[in-house]
């Protein structure tokens, strides 16, 4: 089993509806698997990964967003050093695995 590592995450910016998130890995990172109760919407700053989502893998690369669909588990692969911003509502809810 590959080791799982969490993100570097920062608070970017919090609202009376929305939350931004800023999430930072480094390459050959595999970020925990988890789903949430609400979409949420992912933009790639600066490098490249894989986003695994029910049994489809969608490249994600500098200038790619992405609405990740609620309750549907999830996990990243980053292939180069990569920095995203993770916009989601404040009631969101996670649940991870592993």
């Amino acid at each position: 089993m590959e080791k799982v590592t969490k993100p570097k995450v920062r608070l970017l910016a919090r609202g009376g509806k929305f939350v931004a998130k800023q999430m930072e890995a480094n390459a050959g990172d595999l970020l925990p698997k988890h789903l949430a109760n609400i979409e949420s919407v992912l933009i790639v700053l600066e490098g490249e990964c894989v986003l695994a989502l029910s049994g489809t893998e969608h490249v994600l690369k500098q200038g790619d967003s992405f609405i990740v669909p609620p309750k549907i588990e999830h996990q990243i692969r980053v292939i180069e050093d990569f920095r995203a911003v993770h916009v989601m509502t404040n009631d969101i809810e996670f649940k991870f695995f592993e």
